[in-house]
């Protein structure tokens, strides 16, 4: 695979240092890009650049993933319209760990070409301010410095010292890499290439014959223009904690039609002849796209079991025909998902008796239904079903063992309107 041919084709291509493209040709190189710890887990923005690391592996060469235990400490300005808010060490180092194992997901961690982690603290933790100074900060001058598109755009509205020497660090890093890992190519997104090629910068006028290289790829927004990697809701995290795989899923599913071939081509491992064949059916009917590659990332992030929980809410939400016997199939954590994806109820444990009449439970212990009157209406016109099976009878009861994983009961009004009560 030839990396660049790579992104190209996928559209993933944004810039390039002169040279690059036959640098990688000669043999296996060395790459890497750095994460900053400053959130609890991966997000979805972050899944573009592990993606490069990806591409970058599979095409035979060698990824190191930095984490930012020290510029995470100092915040990136890029991007950013105002200074960020500084986190505690002890949050950023338990994000750091987190997000490390992530990784051991989507790159192989074995082989001649193996990935590896640095920890850019390790590089800065027994530096003094002199040494800083004399050594990292005698190599640019201000106004190289003041150049940057991520410093311009922020000066007027003010850049702190610490956020403007972000990009003297982050250039330090690859001098560093540079010298003791072989490191010759940064990668990263494309408002990351002021500070890439700051490294550049750092290895051409401190390293006698050094030559180091950059590649970035575009920042990848939706077709409406509103920022990639969010829902309503906020982010999309790779961590199952904070984004469920049932939601995760549903992102891919929803995604607009004009924006799935180029998700597609950005996040899938499938050729690129079995790319361009979804592509080519496309518009006859996008959500095959939206599945497949729902699907295959759905088992990457979280695991084939997730996806399998996820088919199986999914049939319970969405397919007329699911049957009691499919209800009684689900997992309690299958159950849990459902009860956040529809309106829910909380019943008390301790106030509700061994056997509860159903007109009392969907007006007294939950109120589904206004009033008994409602609700005995509604059972009358044959609309009402707890778990699957019609009541036929306002006078009908709910026994504790009715109650699915000892938890919960689910419950529907017609066609369209269903509800999950959870003991507590």
């Amino acid at each position: 695979m030839n990396f660049i041919d790579e992104l190209r084709w996928r559209g993933m291509f944004n810039d390039a240092t002169p040279g690059v493209e036959g640098h990688l040709l000669e043999k296996m190189r060395v790459g890497y890009i750095g994460f900053d710890p400053t959130a609890p887990a991966l997000t979805l923005g972050n899944f573009v650049q592990i993606m490069i690391l990806k591409l970058f592996q599979l095409s035979g060469h060698k990824p190191i993933i930095i984490m930012g235990g020290a510029t995470g400490r100092i915040g990136d300005p890029s991007g950013k319209a105002k200074e960020r808010e500084l986190k505690s060490f002890d949050e950023l180092d338990g994000n750091l760990e987190t997000q490390m194992l992530s990784f051991h997901k989507f790159l192989d961690f074995e082989g001649d070409n193996k990935a590896e982690f640095r920890n850019n603290l390790d590089i800065y933790k027994n530096m003094n301010v002199l040494d800083f100074l004399r050594d990292v900060g005698k190599s640019l001058t201000v106004n190289y410095m003041m150049s940057k598109t991520s410093v311009k755009k922020r000066v007027e509205t003010g850049l702190s010292f610490t956020e403007f020497s972000y990009q003297l660090i982050q250039g330090y890093d690859f001098q560093y890499l540079y010298e003791n890992d072989d490191v010759t190519i940064q990668m990263g997104g494309s408002d990351q290439w002021g500070n890439i090629t700051t490294g550049t910068e750092f290895i051409g006028k401190n390293i006698d014959g050094g030559k180091a290289y950059a590649v970035t790829t575009p920042l990848l927004t939706k077709a409406d223009g509103s920022k990639f990697g969010k829902s309503e809701e906020g982010n999309i995290w790779l961590d199952a904690k904070l984004t469920s795989p049932y939601k995760f899923y549903q992102f891919w599913i929803n995604a607009a039609d004009d924006d799935i071939a180029r998700f597609t081509r950005y996040f899938s491992l499938k050729s690129r002849a079995e790319i361009e064949a979804l592509e080519a059916a496309h518009d006859e009917n996008p959500n095959n796209m939206k599945k497949a590659l729902g699907e295959e990332l759905v088992i990457r992030v979280h695991g084939q079991q997730a996806f399998e929980s996820v088919e199986k809410v999914s049939g319970l939400l969405f397919n007329k025909k699911a049957s009691n016997e499919y209800l009684m199939g689900l997992s309690s954590d299958d159950l849990a998902t459902v009860a956040e994806e529809i309106p829910s109820f909380e019943v008390a444990n301790t106030n509700l008796p061994d056997a509860v009449n159903v007109v009392d439970l969907i007006t007294e212990h939950a109120t589904i239904m206004s009033s008994k009157g409602e609700a005995k209406r509604a059972i009358k016109g044959n609309a009402i079903s707890i778990n699957k099976v019609k009541v036929s009878a306002d006078d009908f009861e709910i026994k504790k063992s009715d109650w699915l994983h000892n938890k919960y009961l689910m419950i529907e009004n017609g066609k369209k309107n269903k509800y999950i009560l959870s003991l507590n």
